[in-house]
């Protein structure tokens, strides 16, 4: 009988699917991609200025991704989610 052998290294997580991949991150109106699957939304005040935050999780991979809708900055828009 030959045992399993256990496994010592830590367990990485998942790397992102190539759709994932693809998302341009920090730009206000790129697209996601058809496997995001939209949770949960909430506004913040950032300075003077409202924004919505929505919550999006993948299908293919299980990344968690934050989509910032702020029309003051163009630099808002996709970013992976704090763990």
């Amino acid at each position: 009988m030959n045992a399993a052998p256990e496994s010592t290294a830590p367990t990485e997580p998942s790397p992102l699917c190539e759709p994932c991949q693809g998302i341009q991150r920090n730009w206000r109106g790129a697209p996601g991609h058809p496997e995001l699957q939209q949770g949960n939304h909430r506004k913040e005040l950032r300075g003077e200025v409202q924004v919505t935050i929505t919550g999006y999780f993948c299908d293919r991979c299980g990344a968690h991704w934050h989509y910032t809708n702020n029309k003051a900055d163009q630099r808002s828009g996709w970013s992976l989610a704090p763990k």
